[in-house]
């Protein structure tokens, strides 16, 4: 069949959107019809290379849509069946699947190659030439093939063009401050960054009781959704010391926890939440670096001597198949804010247009309907 997809060519190039061709569904694969994806900042680490992948490929990763078709051997779901499309695929039978870390799940280690799990592709130009696949599902498509691994059914009754977003951004985001930084009841945490995980971050914080919930950004914007979404303080780092402010905020403590969601995370944005981040406590870092970043700018003598922790977060520390459910659970109950999150819907074709607003700082999230 055809199908209209934003496509990327090359490094610092724009998505060109056109009509290229999908396969069927192979075994342990389905056809989903798209009803909206979200554009993750992840997203564009492919067209600036911080995420090496080989093109052309179509992006997209955070969607949500419709089955239309399975292949052989697909009994998880079947046709009409509304799903998300998760960026990692969950085997559930790897170790780290049956161990509940199925954010780390086997298969995970193909959805930076571009073809799909038997090594070919099920996008192609018009010429024969083979289309890669974010993640394996390529969601800034009309129509998708991905392995069934990928997909969660959800109810026909709730609204896929929000719930996409709980494809990445929350659980991303959320997941990293319940789970991964294991927020407790009275504690401060910080956030530095607050994009479409970093806000979620801020949600789980408060969800979780925290007394201080302290958003760091150089867009004022961006902090006045975050006191919306629970932040207590917040602080422009264009201008002044976040970390001289969270001291003071914390009566020359730290934070219980900081959490790194910035949209490329350098040295020097782990090593200042590090120094927020008091004796026994911990940093985690949540945002995506470059490929070729081999360093973070922690002091080794003060990761000893203050018994600091410092550590990595894929996916919100999440257990997909388990707490996916629970989130949705979360918005349906109203302590989770979902609907909020979007600040503008575009259209397949404005996707260039979108990622310029993400750039720009205008959108904590934007999200493409699909007709």
């Amino acid at each position: 069949m055809k199908t209209r997809a934003a496509v990327l060519y090359g490094l610092n190039e724009p998505f060109r959107v056109e009509e290229i061709e999908l396969d069927d569904p192979k075994e342990g694969e389905v056809l989903v019809r798209l009803v909206a994806t979200g554009l993750c900042h992840s997203d564009w680490h492919l067209v600036t290379g911080d995420i090496p992948m080989n093109f052309p490929v179509v992006g997209g990763h955070e969607g949500a849509g419709v089955v239309e078709k399975v292949g052989p051997g697909v009994t998880d779901v079947k046709p009409g069946d509304h799903v998300i499309l998760t960026f990692i695929p969950s085997c559930g039978k790897c170790r780290w699947c049956t161990s509940g870390l199925t954010m780390l799940c086997d298969l995970g280690a193909h959805i930076a190659q571009g073809q799909q799990l038997d090594g070919t592709f099920r996008m192609h130009t018009k010429d024969g030439e083979g289309i890669g696949q974010m993640c394996l599902l390529g969601t800034f498509s009309e129509w998708t093939v991905c392995p069934a691994a990928s997909v969660i059914p959800v109810s026909k009754d709730l609204p896929l063009d929000k719930l996409c977003l709980v494809a990445c951004g929350v659980p991303t985001g959320f997941g990293a401050a319940i789970n991964r930084a294991d927020v407790q009841p009275g504690e401060t945490v910080a956030i530095f960054g607050i994009g479409g995980v970093g806000i979620n971050a801020v949600q789980g914080a408060a969800v979780k009781g925290a007394s201080k919930v302290i958003a760091v950004d150089p867009v004022d914007f961006k902090l006045e959704m975050a006191e919306e979404m629970g932040a207590t303080h917040t602080i422009n780092n264009s201008k002044e010391d976040a970390v001289a402010r969270i001291m003071e905020l914390t009566n020359g403590v730290g934070a219980d926890k900081a959490i790194v969601t910035v949209g490329v995370v350098t040295p020097e944005d782990v090593g200042t939440a590090f120094k927020a981040t008091r004796k026994g406590g911990r940093t985690v870092v949540v945002g995506v670096a470059p490929a070729d970043a081999d360093h973070i700018n922690v002091p080794p003598h003060e990761l000893v001597l203050f018994q600091k922790e410092v550590l990595g977060c894929l996916f919100g520390t999440t257990n997909m198949r388990a707490e996916l459910p629970k989130y949705i659970e979360l918005y349906q109950s109203g302590m989770l804010k979902i609907d909020e999150l979007i600040t503008k819907t575009y259209t397949l074709d404005q996707i260039n247009e979108a990622y310029q607003d993400m750039l720009e700082g205008r959108n904590i999230r934007g999200v493409i309907r699909y007709q």
